[in-house]
């Protein structure tokens, strides 16, 4: 029992907390760079206003992550993000890939309470801050749990701002901006007028469920009565429900930070008035037994303030790819600018552009210019309104809160603020630790002097050339053009045989093309192309033969034009780094095959080729030669664990019953690390709810292996495997001059593959 008697006055309970960096905002980008900076020894406060963590992904509001993948519906092959994000994603596929979003809650808090270095308050929404003795530099902010009614002090040298509306940025006097530039301020053609609006808007969504029997829906009297209000109310439909109504946006004329709660209600108004003219209005008689099931409890936000640091990224920087020194992020999703007006505007729900390939992000947009010790990641990093509407996207987001939390490692670590890591060696020393970390960075690769697999010998009892895709697969109509990506040599062009089947005489014709930046995969360039006469009858071997010269190592596209006529042969061998295409919209996220700006808006023309969801996208049988050899043992270490302009695998030979790689040293090592890098298809854009996936784990991932030493004892035994990396810390260490990893094919038609193997230790056993 607790007796308290009458008071004239009592306070809430207060705690303080001190630590090395305070992170405001749970959604991905906080996540990221709290558990980043947690896995390397810093005490890290992670504090979310909300009950859950995620932000926009979370079941509060449920938008599916999604990043420089775009639903793989541009050019950006292999491009999703690697880090904490891709452990995400990856867990989440491997425990939900139905796609139920209070199980990616569950993947989400597991990432984070798992970290002994990290605390997490939820609930608790930051209102205050002091500043260091009038300077510019945050000393303390305080913030109020409503659940446990706690007031909290945190105190730390570094914070972050990941709370998507900025209030640390707010209250510290951070400069920002809000609203869209004119196309003078920074030469952006893609800037909007004022007619179309210079912020976008908030979302609510719904779920619908079937229940078997009739269900009926009386409207609440706050439903919006009258859905021809809504321009594209025919849209509508009983099929399409959660994010897939994106477009049911508002709040673009407001102000997006204090209007939210009125941007709430004229959300949950058409929402309900939606329900209501799919239920009731005769339209939908297939609608009888569905009711509704769940309705978005706050706005998803897309945009509000945006704050200033060394640099602002502009349109210019993602659609011409523009090499920044200082780079440790990336992006790929279009420029996606929203009217002002959204569900209510008479206008598309969106105007999107894609870039020819994923452009990279300076650590300069990551902290702010004006307050010393204050790091910025998600939606309010630093951009312009047109770059934002690219970079806003969460797995965007995610990746470069990574970065955010591995600077902050930096800087306690060397006694620094944040703009002190923007050149010269600790620049650098990011930069190496990011890729340490599975973190992607266009243009970099990891050079690694601690990393003991750089002095080994390395033997491999097989590499794949890529000769052959089998022809014992299915035949495809080439109502669509189809491409094979492959990795080339440099040299001549190899000669490429098919198989072909033709319904009446006719012509085929083909093309190899390649990209103008070999880093990137649009096939821009035309280097040879060809006709082939096929007559009617059984399928028949045709050969390719390009007369062209491939001045450097890159991936070439050997591409048929659509013919309905004709049905090409395809392979049952999925493999790393070799990929099928087609010229074919994806709709969620582009006009049409051929992106063609009606006017000059800045952005490029071009087509799109991409890849068809498994379990379609067969390979088409190829036979090539010379075989082209780009799967090498030598490419585990050579800093780059995705494909990129090669595949940078080690690919064995499919026939090969034991793939064993042996690394050699001439004295013994000491090592208490290893590091493997193993294929869960970075293509695969990995939608986190929503959208169910036919696999759990991706299939050309290696479940099972085992690392054995220079005595044949087995040092690690693995049968299990679903994630990309897999470190195994070894206390004690052990000693060897030897190791020998072997590992299992994931499939009968799928040879195993390994982006890299790094190690970790002392050089000389007797240190």
């Amino acid at each position: 029992m607790i007796i308290d008697p009458p008071s004239k006055s009592r306070k809430t309970r207060n705690e303080h907390i001190t630590c090395d960096l305070a992170v405001v905002g749970g959604g991905l980008a906080g996540v990221c760079c709290a558990v980043t900076a947690a896995r390397a020894g810093l005490q890290v406060t992670l504090i979310q206003d909300r009950p859950i963590l995620g932000g926009n992904a979370g079941s509060e509001v449920r938008l599916w992550v999604l990043g420089a993948t775009s639903h793989m519906g541009n050019n950006n092959r292999w491009a999703r993000e690697g880090g904490v994000i891709d452990e995400i994603l990856v867990e989440n596929m491997f425990r939900n890939r139905e796609g139920n979003p209070v199980l990616l809650d569950a993947v989400i808090l597991d990432v984070v309470v798992n970290e002994p270095n990290l605390r997490l308050l939820l609930n608790t929404s930051v209102s205050d801050l002091d500043k260091d003795n009038g300077s510019d530099s945050i000393k303390r902010i305080r913030g109020f749990c409503s659940q446990n009614s706690t007031l909290y002090e945190v105190e730390a040298p570094l914070f972050c701002d990941a709370s998507g509306d900025g209030i640390m940025g707010f209250l510290s006097g951070a400069a920002f901006r809000m609203g869209a530039e004119s196309q003078q301020e920074f030469g952006e053609k893609f800037a909007p007028d004022k007619e179309y609006g210079e912020l976008l808007g908030h979302s609510i969504y719904f779920y619908t469920r079937d229940t078997g029997q009739p269900v009926r829906f009386v409207p609440p009297q706050f439903a919006l009565d009258d859905i021809k209000r809504i321009p594209r109310y025919h849209q509508f439909n009983t099929k399409e429900h959660g994010c897939q109504l994106w477009w049911i946006e508002y709040g673009g004329r407001l102000d997006t930070v204090h209007a939210t709660e009125e941007i709430k209600w004229e959300l949950w108004r058409v929402v309900y008035g939606v329900w209501h003219h799919i239920k009731n209005s005769g339209e939908f008689p297939e609608a009888e037994n569905l009711t509704l099931d769940w309705v978005g409890l706050i706005p998803g936000k897309r945009e509000s303030r945006r704050f200033e640091g060394d640099t602002i990224l502009v349109q210019q920087d993602l659609v011409e790819q523009r090499h920044h020194a200082d780079a440790v992020s990336y992006g790929g999703w279009s420029l996606d600018l929203h009217p002002a007006d959204g569900v209510f505007s008479e206008r598309p729900g969106c105007d999107q552009w894609h870039a020819k390939g994923v452009y990279q992000i300076p650590y300069r947009c990551y902290y702010s210019r004006n307050i010393r010790n204050l790091f910025l990641a998600g939606r309010i990093i630093s951009a312009s309104h047109v770059a934002f509407s690219s970079t806003r996207v969460m797995a965007t987001c995610a990746h470069g809160g990574q970065a955010v939390g591995m600077a902050a490692v930096l800087c306690r670590r060397h006694e620094l603020l944040p703009a002190d890591l923007s050149s010269g060696p600790r620049l650098l020393e990011l930069q190496r630790e990011l890729l340490k970390a599975g973190q992607y960075i266009p243009g970099r690769y990891l050079e690694d002097s601690e990393d003991l697999v750089q002095s080994a010998v390395i033997e491999a009892s097989s590499e794949w050339a890529l000769g052959e895709l089998d022809f014992e697969g299915p035949t495809l109509p080439l109502t669509d053009s189809r491409a094979m990506l492959v990795p080339l040599q440099a040299g001549p062009a190899p000669k490429f045989e098919i198989e072909l089947q033709a319904t009446e005489s006719t012509q085929i014709e083909w093309q190899l093309r390649l990209s103008s930046r070999p880093e990137s995969h649009t096939p821009d360039l035309m280097v040879a192309a060809g006709r082939l006469d096929l007559s009617a009858g059984d399928p028949a071997r045709v050969v390719l033969q390009p007369e062209a010269v491939i001045d450097q190592a890159q991936y070439g596209f050997v591409c048929l034009l659509a013919n309905p006529r004709v049905s090409v042969r395809c392979s049952r061998m999925r493999v790393t780094g070799v990929l099928a295409l087609v010229n074919r919209v994806n709709s969620a996220v582009a006009r049409g095959n051929v992106q063609a700006p009606e006017k000059n808006i800045g952005m490029d023309k071009f087509e799109f080729w991409r890849p068809e969801r498994r379990p379609e996208g067969h390979n088409l049988a190829v036979k090539i030669t010379p075989p082209q050899t780009a799967f090498t043992a030598e490419s585990i270490r050579n800093g780059v664990a995705r494909p990129i302009s090669a595949p940078n695998a080690w690919v064995a030979d499919p026939r090969d019953p034991h793939p064993t790689l042996t690394l050699r040293w001439d004295k013994p090592r000491t090592i208490n690390r290893i590091v493997l890098g193993f294929d869960t298809d970075f293509d695969h854009p990995m939608e986190s709810v929503l959208i169910p996936h036919p696999e759990s784990v991706m299939p050309f991932c290696v479940a099972s292996y085992r690392i054995k030493g220079a005595d044949a004892r087995v040092i690690v035994e693995c049968k299990d495997n679903h994630r990309t990396r897999n470190t195994w810390d070894f206390d004690p260490p052990i000693s060897t001059d030897l190791l020998m990893l072997e590992i299992d094919h994931p499939g009968a038609d799928v040879p195993a593959s390994l982006f890299e193997v790094r190690c970790y230790g002392n050089n000389d056993a007797n240190s």
